[in-house]
């Protein structure tokens, strides 16, 4: 199984860079999942590229932060905004980032496309087709 999840395109481009090595998140995948495919948010709307993850750190937020404030690639600010009166925070370790050459368009793959706010299970392996 894989996964979609939306990532605002200032952070897409810190992945690129090297810069953030985790990806936050505020809930964390029920199925073991193989692929994590991001989707550049609003203005780009397109599959960037995927990623395999090599593990996730799971604390609350002050715990997170503390752990991976330095590969980050987000403001200390930014990241106590998301988790605001979150108790739990969950940090995604980005293994090796597959970017695409030629962007997939999400609706191709799907007529009933839609960004996921969290994060989508996607069965399709769009890295083969």
């Amino acid at each position: 199984m894989n996964v979609i999840i939306s990532v605002k395109p200032k952070y897409v481009t810190a992945i690129l860079a090297g810069k953030k090595e985790y990806e936050y998140r505020k809930s964390i995948f029920k199925r073991p999942v193989n692929k994590i495919y991001v989707y550049a948010s609003s203005p780009q709307k397109k599959i960037v590229g995927y990623f395999f993850y090599d593990y996730f750190i799971q604390g609350t937020p002050e715990y997170i932060w503390k752990h991976t404030s330095a590969v980050s690639g987000i403001s200390e600010s930014e990241f106590f905004d998301y988790y605001k009166r979150k108790e739990v925070a969950f940090a995604l370790k980005i293994g090796r980032f597959y970017p695409f050459a030629v962007f997939p368009d999400p609706f191709a793959l799907s007529t009933n496309f839609c960004a996921p706010q969290s994060y989508r299970y996607f069965e399709k392996d769009i890295a083969n087709e």
